[in-house]
C-alpha cells in the first residue's frame, strides 16, 4: 500500500455496504486517503442472505473480504469497528472493536452504515423470531430451519411434530416472500422422503402481513403473480393480520376473524428496518432531524444540513421517500464520491441527487421470480433469468459468482441442499449473548473497575497515612469507580452498576 502524506484530504466511510464500499471504489483515483470503518472484516451481499438459511449457498459465497475486494486500492486503509459516535466540532469518528477503542479523523464523511431489523417497539420478538440482516442471523435460521426437522422427527406426539413443521414468516415483502418460498420447497421437494417418522411434505409454512398484498410496492399484477404461486407451493398467506405477541412456542396474531394463536417452534422477521442509533446520534451532534424509521433527513445533495463535509448514503438517509434498497445505496455512494472529487477539483457542488430506478426483483421459487422495471413486468421464468443475471452481477468476484452458479444449479436441478450443516453455537449464540453478555465489553468494564478499584485502595492508603482526609478521597474514588465503569460501556455510571452484575 502507498504512503500515506498528511497534506492529503482525509475521507472517513462508516459501513462496507454497497453505499460505502461502491463510494470506497469510486475514489479509487482521487487525491485522498480514505478509511473504511467495518463492523466485520467482509462486505455482505444481503439480497441472498434467505440463500444462505435456507441452505442453497455459503455464507462465504455472499460475504467476500473487504480487504480482499480493494487490494488494488492503494488509498484506502481498511479498520474494523462499530462508529458509536461522531465529533462533527473537531471532525472525529469514535470506534469501538473487540478490546479497544480508537478514534479517526476526517475531512469529509460517508456515513453508509446500514439499517437494523426493525420490531416496531417489541424488540423483546427477537428472541423467538430472528430477522435477517446479518450472517449470524442466516446461520442461526439455518440452524432452526433444520433443526426444526431433526427435532419433530424425535417427537412422538403428533400435536409436538406439527409444531416443529410449522414455520412463520412475518412480513410479505421480497425477504419474507422469497424465505417463504425456499422453506415450501425445501419441505416439499428437497426433504421428502429423507425422514423415518415424519413427513416434511405435511410441514407448514405460513406467511404473515398486515398489508392487503403480497409484494405491495411490485403493483397488483405481479403481486398477483406471486401469491398465487406462493398457494401452488403450499405457503398459507395470512394478509390483514397484525402481530401482537411473540414467544417461544407460537406466535399471536389479530385477523379479520378476531384473535388467534399459531403454535409455531420457527419464526422469522422480516417485517420493517430501521436505521441504527449511529443515525440518531449523528443527527444530534449535527442539529439534523430524523424521519419515523430513524433515518436522518439530509439535504438534496446526501449531506448534513449546515454540514456539507458529511454525506449520509443508502439506508442512513432520507431523501424524496427514497426505498431502502442496493439500488439507491450503491447510487448514492458513487454520488457522494462525485461530490467529493469535484469539491477538490475546484467545481461547483451541491447538486441534487437523482436516483435511477432499476428496478426491483424477487424469486418466489426455483425458475420463478417477479421483476418490475419502470413500465416492464416480469414474471415465471424470463423474470427468474434477469433475477439471475443481475444477481450475479453484483456479486463481487469471479469465484464467488462461479461457486454461487455451482450451487444454484444443484439445488434448482437437483434435490440437493449443499450447505445444510449447522451447529449449536449458531442456534444458541442469541441465547448466549443475552444471558452473558459482549465478553469484549464484559472486559472493557471489568478493566475500568479493577483500575478504578485500584485508585480507592491507592486513595485509602494515602488517607490512613494522613496525606488526604479519608473520606473525601473514598468518596471522589467511589465516583470514579462507577464513571470509569460507565465510560468503558458508553453509558452512565447506573448502566455500568448494571453491567457488573451481569
Amino acid at each position: 500500500m502507498a504512503e500515506r502524506t498528511a497534506h492529503r484530504h482525509r475521507v472517513v466511510i462508516v459501513g462496507a455496504g454497497f453505499g460505502g464500499l461502491f463510494a470506497a471504489k469510486a475514489l479509487k483515483n482521487a487525491n485522498v486517503d480514505i478509511t473504511l470503518i467495518n463492523g466485520t472484516a467482509y462486505h455482505l451481499f444481503q439480497p441472498l442472505l434467505y440463500q444462505v438459511a435456507t441452505g442453497i449457498l455459503s455464507e462465504g459465497e455472499i460475504a467476500p473480504p473487504i480487504r480482499e475486494i480493494v487490494r488494488k486500492q492503494d488509498n484506502i486503509d481498511v479498520k474494523l469497528g462499530w462508529v458509536t459516535d461522531v465529533d462533527v466540532e473537531n471532525k472525529k469518528v469514535k470506534v469501538t472493536a473487540p478490546s479497544i477503542e480508537y478514534e479517526v479523523e476526517y475531512d469529509t464523511l460517508i456515513v453508509g452504515a446500514g439499517a437494523s431489523q426493525s420490531y416496531f417497539g417489541n424488540d423483546h420478538f427477537a428472541d423467538h423470531a430472528p430477522g435477517m440482516k446479518s450472517i449470524d442471523d442466516a446461520l442461526e435460521l439455518r440452524a432452526r430451519i433444520f433443526g426444526a426437522f431433526e427435532l419433530a422427527d424425535l417427537q412422538q406426539d403428533p400435536a409436538d411434530q406439527e409444531r416443529w413443521m410449522t414455520f412463520v414468516v412475518v412480513g410479505a415483502g421480497p425477504t419474507g416472500v422469497e424465505m417463504a418460498g425456499q422453506i415450501a420447497e425445501l419441505a416439499h421437494r428437497n426433504l421428502a422422503g429423507q425422514y423415518k417418522h415424519i413427513d416434511p411434505r405435511k410441514a407448514r409454512v405460513i406467511l404473515i402481513d398486515a398489508v392487503d398484498a403480497v409484494l405491495k410496492t411490485f403493483g397488483d399484477r405481479l403481486s398477483t403473480h406471486a401469491l398465487r404461486q406462493l398457494h401452488l407451493l403450499g405457503v398459507e398467506v395470512e394478509l390483514e393480520t397484525k402481530v401482537v405477541d411473540v414467544d417461544a412456542t407460537g406466535i399471536e396474531v389479530e385477523t379479520k376473524r378476531g384473535h388467534e394463536r399459531i403454535d409455531s417452534m420457527t419464526k422469522m422477521w422480516a417485517a420493517g428496518v430501521a436505521a441504527p442509533p449511529l443515525a440518531r446520534k449523528l443527527a444530534e451532534a449535527a442539529g439534523a432531524q430524523t424521519d419515523r424509521a430513524g433515518r436522518i433527513m439530509v439535504e438534496p445533495d446526501c449531506t448534513l444540513p449546515g454540514h456539507p463535509e458529511i454525506f449520509a448514503v443508502g439506508d442512513m438517509m432520507s431523501l424524496d421517500r427514497l426505498p431502502g434498497v442496493a439500488q439507491v445505496a450503491i447510487q448514492s455512494g458513487r454520488f457522494a464520491a462525485d461530490q467529493i472529487k469535484r469539491r477538490l477539483k475546484g467545481k461547483e457542488t451541491g447538486q441534487k441527487f437523482q436516483y435511477f430506478d432499476k428496478g426491483s426483483m424477487a424469486t418466489v421459487s426455483r425458475f420463478n421470480a417477479v421483476a418490475s422495471i419502470g413500465k416492464i413486468h416480469l414474471s415465471g421464468f424470463i423474470g427468474w433469468l434477469m433475477w439471475l443475471a443481475v444477481h450475479l452481477l453484483y456479486l463481487v468476484g469471479f469465484k464467488n459468482r462461479f461457486t454461487a452458479v455451482v450451487h444454484w444449479f444443484v439445488s434448482f436441478f437437483g434435490r440437493g441442499r449443499s450447505e445444510r450443516v449447522s451447529t449449536f453455537q449458531q442456534s444458541y449464540a442469541r441465547i448466549a449473548t443475552r444471558e452473558y453478555g459482549d465478553p469484549f465489553e464484559r472486559r472493557r468494564v471489568e478493566e475500568a473497575e479493577a483500575a478504578a478499584a485500584a485508585e480507592k485502595e491507592a486513595a485509602a492508603e494515602k488517607a490512613v497515612a494522613g496525606t488526604t482526609p479519608a473520606g473525601t478521597t473514598v468518596q471522589a474514588s467511589s465516583a470514579g469507580a462507577a464513571g470509569a465503569s460507565a465510560a468503558a460501556k458508553g453509558g452512565t455510571p447506573a448502566k455500568a452498576k448494571a453491567a457488573g452484575r451481569r
